[in-house]
Order: structure tokens, then sequence, then C-alpha cells
């Protein structure tokens, strides 16, 4: 099905219906959450995925595994969609949290196939078969390091959403401590705590993100590196390469197929 609503298929007697979706560039799909879980794939462009415990960037060609009942709000850049809404009952070994996941060449065959099937499909033909070898490969499907944890403190959270907003690779913790007025070692204690992370490994973790995002939409990595604060675009790249293993043009050629 394309261009559809789940919404109008929900009921429907099948452990997963699959939807392809073309959405405009920039458009926000304000918060809201699904009965079923969503495994929400983008044969194009890049999503941003907010749920009140993080965010996550989702380059082209991944997925992201949203868990049933899940509020979350996305972001498309220039996406078009193949989302499958899974019956909680069919996937209790997947994560409870969200998860941007990998997605294999096989796997990106079956979820093209997957919205040309009829809502009322087969589950006994090929056709169920076809999703039935889609789920043993979401079950197998290999996580990114994508997420940013979010503090449930409400100043924390105060400074991270300004961050985001302005990421700099050289922001002190020092200067978060001070505006929070509580000292170093009392900062460092409260962000390890509400967000699993060090200050410095979140910093990075939110400049990765974001220059991603810049990736996708066709900036250059020199105009991003010095946006982001590095002091050089081969210090930004040693940085992105160390977190996902990949200097930025080859991760870009490699999601994107440029």
């Amino acid at each position: 099905m394309r261009n559809t609503s789940i919404d109008l298929l929900d009921a429907m007697p099948r452990e997963v219906v699959a939807i392809g979706t073309d959405y405009p560039h920039g458009h926000l799909l304000p918060l809201h959450h699904h009965r079923r879980a969503q495994l929400l794939y983008g044969a194009t462009g890049v999503m941003q995925v907010s749920t009140e415990d993080g965010n996550w960037v989702v380059p082209p060609q991944r997925a992201v595994w949203i868990p049933p009942g899940v509020a979350h709000e996305v972001l498309m850049l220039g996406v078009s969609t193949r989302s499958l809404y899974i019956e909680p009952a069919a996937v209790t070994a997947m994560d409870a949290r969200c998860q941007v996941i990998n997605v294999s060449p096989l796997m990106r065959q079956l979820l093209l196939e997957a919205v040309e099937l009829a809502p009322d499909y087969d589950e006994s033909g090929r056709d169920g078969a076809l999703i039935n070898l889609l789920l043993h490969e979401l079950l197998r499907s290999a996580h990114l390091p994508l997420h940013l944890p979010l503090p449930k403190d409400s100043r924390l959270l105060g400074l991270c959403h300004a961050f985001l907003k302005h990421p700099d690779a050289h922001a002190s913790p020092v200067e978060w401590a001070a505006q929070l007025h509580i000292s170093l070692r009392s900062f460092n204690r409260l962000f390890s705590r509400q967000t699993t992370l060090s200050f410095s490994q979140w910093r990075q973790q939110a400049c990765v993100m974001a220059a991603l995002a810049r990736l996708a939409e066709g900036d250059a990595v020199t105009r991003i590196a010095l946006d982001l604060g590095y002091d050089s675009p081969a210090a930004f790249s040693t940085m992105f390469r160390r977190v996902l293993g990949h200097a930025p043009s080859a991760w870009l050629e490699k999601t994107t197929g440029h």
C-alpha cells in the first residue's frame, strides 16, 4: 500500500502491514504513537526521530525501530519511507527502546516488495513467506550508534536542547556546570547519571548526528567541520571515523550510492 494511513489498516487481521509514503522535504510528523511496533525505513533522505528518551538520526537506506506505544516525532528531510507496522506479539524479541538499524540488501528488497502487497495478502502463500522472511531479517539486523540520550533533569535538558540547536565541539563542561551553579564534579556525576554517557561522549555523538543530517543535505565536509567548531576538516574526519568507522565522504557514498 502507498500513501495511506496505518489508522485505516490497523485492524487488518495480519501480523504485518506494510505502507510506503512519500513526504515533502521538511515535513514534520508531530508527536504520535502506534498500537503496533513500527520499522520505519527511509529509502531516500534523512529522518530525525525524537522521543522523550532521546534523538536518533537515520541516514538514507537505514531504518529506525520504534516499539509499540512509544510516542515519537519525525522530521522528514527528502524522505520516501517503507514502513512495517507489526503486531507486538510477533516481535517480542526486539528491543523495548528505539534503535537505528542497518538494513541488508536482502531486507531492503523485501521492504520494497512488501509495500506492493495487498493489505489482505495470502499468509499461506508467497506473500506470507516474504513477510516471514522479512521478520527473520529484522531480528538479525545490526544496530547503529546513532542515538543521543536526553536527560530528564529539566535544567540539564534545557542546556542539551540549546546545544543541539548550535552544536560546538569545544563546548566545555566547566561552562555547563557554572550555568547550573554546581561544581564540575557534581556536574559530571549528574550528566553521566542522566544520560549514561560522559559529557565528552555525548558532545561527540551530538556533533556526529548533526553532521550526518548536513552531509545528506549536500553540505561540504569542510563547511560542516568549521561550523561544528573543529580545528580542521582532518580533525573532524578523524572523530567521525572513530565513531562510525568511515570518513564522512565514504559514509555519504555508502549511504546514498553517490
